[in-house]
């Protein structure tokens, strides 16, 4: 599974963001394509590499025609509507716009229909948008995280005057997203095309990604985008850091270790600040032989853990609560094996806290016969020890003892661990 993170530490703008598309690898042609498909006179991208701060990042520019364009929501949605692009890049396109319409109505008072984007309005940053959604299609990761978004503070000149930093249409797109923000420089890092396509990009429906710390991966691209500034206080990149879901290591902490046969991967919320999910639904019109096969489907699917509890719906039918415990990432997986597994048509998730002991993988063996052990610690001392039964199962049957009595030997051995 491919995942992305966006570092917006020093900010967001559309040319940082298509800056870190390009240097990440993707095609800047099929970005400019995708710009020209608004059925406009051509536009034209362009990169080139830069310094800020000593760091090198891509600026990429965007070259747009002499016309004139009505700066309406209702007109630019059509304008992409109309369009020859693919129907994820629309989607894309249209979620950042109406975000952006979405707080502009807010901020303004009017109806969302009749906004008029004077400070986004221009074709280089429907470009800007249009581009950015093309290149995120292309990298087909089914997570997509965010940092922090630094907004920064001060004041700027817009089509109404002057205005506060950061602007309300950013404050609005950031605020509606649930992202976390902070000032910390004294001018404009984040614009409102920017926040808009970090918003659409990390809340995008089916990602399973949001706002937080860069999650687990194998890390495979990173692409840096500059702005076109280079303020002295920090430097002015945008980074985009692309992987592939981890593979636990055997005896890696917080993982199954390689003698047991479980896929449930155990955690908490230490080192990282996104929270665990829990994901619900009662279903009282499944064969209940199906269960086994679904919770195993689910664990596989990456969910940490997953049980059921019987409940009595209306009309007195017996049925079942699903839970399913996940993290953030894998919400989509889950999701996806939870319709394809059992006959719900429907789930509510919530987050949670999540208090977990450090964990540890080891084995004892009985005659010969390895047997996974795990280890929990509180704060560096051992509370707990448990032996991994499907391992005992298997060893029980390959000495043909009863399983009661390798059990018994295995946990007197993994005893001593206290």
């Amino acid at each position: 599974m491919t995942k992305a993170w966006i570092d917006c530490s020093a900010g967001a703008s559309g040319d940082m963001f298509l800056g870190a598309l390009a240097d990440a690898g993707v095609d800047l042609a099929l970005m400019q394509d995708a710009a020209c498909a608004l059925a406009t006179e051509p536009i034209r991208l362009s990169a080139k590499t830069v310094k800020r701060h000593g760091l090198t990042g891509t600026k990429v520019d965007v070259a747009v025609p002499e016309v004139s364009v009505d700066r309406r929501w209702r007109a630019i949605r059509a304008m992409i509507e109309d369009s020859r692009l693919g129907d994820e890049v629309k989607a894309r396109s249209l979620d950042t716009f109406a975000r952006l319409a979405a707080a502009e109505s807010a901020s303004h008072g009017i109806d969302v229909e009749d906004v008029h984007f004077h400070e986004v309005g221009a074709l280089d940053s429907i470009a800007d948008i249009v581009g950015a959604a093309a290149g995120l299609a292309s990298l087909g990761a089914a997570s997509v995280t965010a940092s922090t978004v630094t907004v920064g503070g001060g004041t700027t000149r817009g089509s109404h005057g002057s205005i506060p930093l950061p602007a309300p249409a950013v404050l609005r797109v950031l605020a509606d997203a649930g992202a976390p923000v902070v000032g910390a420089v004294p001018y404009e890092a984040c614009t409102p095309t920017g926040a808009a396509i970090v918003a659409a990009a990390a809340m995008e429906a089916t990602s399973g990604g949001g706002f937080g710390a860069m999650p687990e991966m194998v890390v495979e691209r990173i692409g840096v985008g500059a702005g076109g500034r280079d303020p002295k206080e920090r430097a002015n990149l945008l980074r985009i850091v692309i992987g592939s879901e981890a593979r636990p290591s055997a005896g890696a902490p917080g993982h199954v270790h390689e003698a047991g046969h479980g896929t449930a991967e155990p955690h908490g919320n230490a080192g990282g600040s996104a929270r665990p999910v829990v994901i619900e639904t009662n279903v009282d019109d499944m064969d209940p032989r199906l269960w086994p096969p679904v919770l195993a489907a689910l664990l596989e699917a990456g969910a940490s853990d997953a049980w059921l509890s019987p409940i009595l719906m209306k009309k007195g039918r017996p049925a079942h609560t699903l839970h399913v415990l996940c993290r953030p990432e894998v919400i989509g997986r889950v999701r996806s094996a939870l319709v394809r597994h059992t006959t719900t048509i429907g789930m509510r998730s919530y987050e949670i806290e999540k208090y977990a002991l450090e964990r540890e993988y080891d084995h004892v063996e009985v005659d010969g016969h390895r047997i996974g052990i795990k280890i929990a610690r509180e704060g560096g001392e051992v509370v707990n020890v448990s032996v991994e039964y499907e391992d005992a199962v298997a060893a029980a049957a390959a000495l043909a003892r009863p399983l009661k009595v390798v059990m018994a030997q295995a946990t007197a051995q993994a005893a001593t661990r206290y």
